[in-house]
Formats: C-alpha cells, structure tokens, sequence
C-alpha cells in the first residue's frame, strides 16, 4: 500500500510555506529604503520511473511516451529583483539615491569588513564623519569623509564629489569623494540585514569606482530609494500561494481517506 501523494502533497506544503514566507518579507519591508524584493525559485523533485520513454515494446517499436511518477517540489533558491525603486524627495542634504547599478561603500565598526548597501540616509557622527545610521551601530563610509563643524551648506553631486560651504567662503569646498561598489552577480551578495550586503564567492570581487563612472549610477541629494516591493503583485502571490497550500492539503486528505478505506476491508 503506498502513501506516496502523503509525501509528495507533504513537500509541496513545505514548498508554499516558505514562499509564504518570502512574501510576508517583501510586504514587511514595503516601505524600507532601498529593499529589493525577493522571489521563491521552485523545482520538481525526482521521478520514480517504471517504463523510460522509448523503450521498444513487443512489435520492437520505441514508446512514444513512458510512465513516471514525480516525487513533489522543493524551493531552489529566492532570487532578488534588482529594478529600481521609485526616488522619493526628501529635500534633505544627507540624504542620497542611487540611480542606477551599485551599491555605497560602508565600514562595520566592529569587524572592520567593508560591507555594502542601497540606502542612502546618511548621518554625521560625533566627530563629523559621514556614516550610514542604524538602529545598532553607524558604519563610516568607505573611504571616509569628514564635514567640518562650521560648515553653512553641503552638496553631494551626482559624481559624489561632497562640497561645503564655511563661513567667510564664497565658494564650495570639496572635503570628499563618495565611492560605489558593483558586482558581476548582485544577487550572489550575502543578506546580512540592516539593508547591508556583504561579498560572496557567488557575487565575485567588488569593482569599485566614483559614481557616473563605469557602468555605475549616479548620486541624487535629496532623495532617497524607494522600496521596489508591488503591493498588488504581493497581493496577488499571497492569494495563489495560499490557494496552492490548500490545495496540497486536500491532496493529503484525499490520501488519508483512500488509505482509511482500504484498511477497512473486510473479507466475506
């Protein structure tokens, strides 16, 4: 007596759950700064194969066609989309949107790693450096760049270049070069939260450079990246996917009731 559709109805619950999941993310993080949404990648599993396709039968003709049984579905991997999001102004001076492929170059305090991230509200420290605040820790930019204290005014144009103005000047004065990073697979940078990536193998080595330069975006004072998360569309995966799990859930009951039914045959 086989119990195999418990099984394969098993992994496609699974399978859902953990799309689930990743939409639940997407939609927690709607309105996050610079968040790019995720996707759940699936795949079928192994086929119990009891005749292979073109085997020939009794007149020595291959079969057109062969039977096999799948074994159910697993998630392969989520996938983030790395399309824009809408810039929404800000009208505030620290604040800068990248438009285009990259990411800011950023420093962990506490490893000394260079990390790297899309958001771009930017701080001053203690000591006047510009850092990318959180609600744990700030981490400098890379490499650093220090606003004097007497500092009137401050613009970061779109080639990063940071200039202020002090009293007594008429002229803007540059204190700093913001830096970006790109990778050949962005979607192999490592998660680490607090909308920071960090460099994998997958993602291969950082090609840093000056924004504007070299297939990088340029900066946007006074803006900030907007989450690239659809509601409609999450909506709309929400819906199918909880569909989809009911359905295996059936599946699993329809299971059970057969094997019931068969264990309570009697013979006359």
């Amino acid at each position: 007596m086989s119990v195999q559709s418990l099984y394969t109805a098993a992994t496609g619950m699974g399978a859902m759950e953990t799309k689930l999941d990743v939409i639940a993310n997407n939609l927690a993080n709607i309105n996050t700064t610079g968040f790019k949404k995720d996707r759940a990648n699936f795949e079928d599993l192994l086929y119990r194969t009891e005749v292979y396709p073109g085997v020939k039968d009794a007149t020595q003709n291959p079969a057109a066609v062969g039977t096999q049984v799948g074994l159910g579905v697993r998630i392969t991997s989520t996938q983030t989309d790395q399309r824009q999001g809408t810039l929404q102004q800000t009208g505030r001076d620290l604040d800068v949107a990248i438009r285009g492929r990259g990411f800011l170059r950023v420093v962990d305090p506490s490893t000394q790693e260079t990390m790297f991230t899309r958001a771009g509200n930017l701080d001053v420290n203690a000591n006047g450096q510009l850092v990318m605040g959180s609600a744990q820790m700030g981490r400098l930019l890379d490499p650093p760049i220090t606003i004097p204290n007497d500092a009137t005014a401050m613009v970061i144009n779109q080639n990063g270049e940071v200039m202020v103005r002090q009293p007594g000047q008429v002229e803007l004065a540059n204190v700093g070069q913001i830096q970006m990073a790109q990778f050949i697979n962005p979607d192999g940078l490592l998660k680490l939260g607090e909308n920071m990536y960090q460099q994998t193998d997958a993602s291969g080595p950082e090609q840093a450079g000056n924004p504007g330069e070299e297939g990088l975006g340029g900066l946007v004072q006074g803006n900030l990246e907007a989450s690239n998360v659809e509601p409609v569309q999450e909506l709309i995966d929400l819906i199918t996917t909880q569909r989809a799990f009911e359905l295996n859930s059936q599946a699993i009951q329809a299971g059970d009731q057969v094997m019931q039914n068969i264990s309570n045959l009697r013979r006359f």
